[in-house]
């Protein structure tokens, strides 16, 4: 398992990271765990979870996901063999906290309650899942400036986070969901003001939505701030089990309507373009994507999720699989004529 460099943490972390948002809603404890012995097992060291887990959030379910973790780290006494990052919620779950904000106190709430229900004293990343103010982010196009009074200011969330960090809870802070101008201005607060630095930035990144790659990316090699990529199967469509309106009996799609960003018209043009240059080239189209979301030079790490253990198998064998230039310039050919179906 190849790893990777946390930013300029001095962390290394591997190149494949474990999501877990279904643990406590498609997976039980006991399949969490089993996904777990096997991650670790292959070479993962990187496990990635937030506090509004499992997805769907639910105020009856909320925190199982990290609670699974727990318990796992508890009996398998695997703290020291993994890094841990979790994420604090932003605006708009009112179940949490009764409606979460990134401020000091909603901050330090979040993380006292994370560790208990993770059993450890220490999160290796810590992550705003999303900002605290109106911008564009879960695919939202048509950016309309707005000041909101009731925004947490930026320097205050940092200095939080550095409470945390000089309290020994938290070892580095991350972003997701985020955007250039909140990369950069984070990343300028933090040496204006002595503040924790930005190690990461978990945002959306497929064959689907390469958005990254205008502004972040150059962000991501210039400042160390590396993109930890989420849905890099866009919630399993680029597998190709959802072509032709197909509806597998337990897949995310068929199970949860609220899933949409990835079935548009456009989307499944481009997705079946994509399974039809797998399959020219005997790939597995789910590895085929991996793949090519481990390839980029600016990527910290791939965050895989799996339902089943087949799944995940699969999805851990992209490691060892590396695209021959003759696919990676058709993945390109085909992106030029549909590009980003999915932002």
């Amino acid at each position: 398992m190849q790893t990777r460099p946390l930013g300029r943490t001095g962390i290394e972390v591997s190149r494949l990271c474990l999501g877990t948002m279904t643990f406590g809603e498609q997976n039980s404890e006991a399949e969490a765990h089993e996904q777990l012995d096997r991650a670790v097992a292959f070479g993962i060291n990187f496990i990635d979870t937030a506090e509004m887990y499992p997805v769907p959030p639910k105020a009856e379910t909320q925190g199982l996901t990290e609670s699974y973790i727990g318990s796992w780290l508890k009996a398998r006494s695997a703290r020291d063999d993994v890094i841990i990052a979790t994420k604090a919620a932003g605006p708009g779950l009112d179940h949490i906290r009764g409606g979460p904000k990134m401020s000091r106190d909603h901050l330090h709430q979040a993380v006292d309650t994370s560790l208990a229900r993770l059993n450890t004293d220490y999160i290796d990343l810590y992550q705003l899942h999303w900002p605290d103010r109106k911008t564009n982010f879960f695919g939202q196009l048509g950016y309309t400036h707005e000041e909101q009074e009731d925004a947490t200011p930026l320097e205050e969330t940092l200095s939080a986070l550095k409470e945390l960090v000089d309290a020994g809870k938290v070892r580095a802070i991350g972003l997701s969901n985020e955007t250039p101008w909140g990369v950069m201005r984070m990343l300028q607060l933090s040496e204006q003001l002595g503040l924790p630095r930005v190690a990461s930035i978990q945002n959306p990144y497929n064959l689907l939505n390469r958005t990254f790659e205008v502004g972040l990316a150059e962000i991501a090699h210039r400042e160390g701030v590396g993109l930890l990529a989420y849905s890099p199967l866009g919630f399993g469509v680029l597998s190709g089990k959802y072509l032709d309106g197909a509806q597998p009996p337990k897949g995310r799609l068929t199970l949860y309507e609220r899933f949409k960003r990835y079935t548009s018209p456009e989307a499944e043009t481009a997705t079946r373009a994509y399974v039809q240059l797998a399959k020219e080239h005997d790939l597995d189209p789910a590895q085929m994507a991996l793949a090519f979301v481990n390839s980029r030079r600016f990527l910290t790490s791939n965050i895989i999720g799996a339902t089943t253990m087949d799944q995940l198998e699969s999805n851990l064998d992209s490691e060892s699989l590396k695209l021959d230039e003759d696919v990676l310039t058709a993945i390109d050919d085909i992106h030029r004529q549909m590009p980003n179906p999915c932002p």
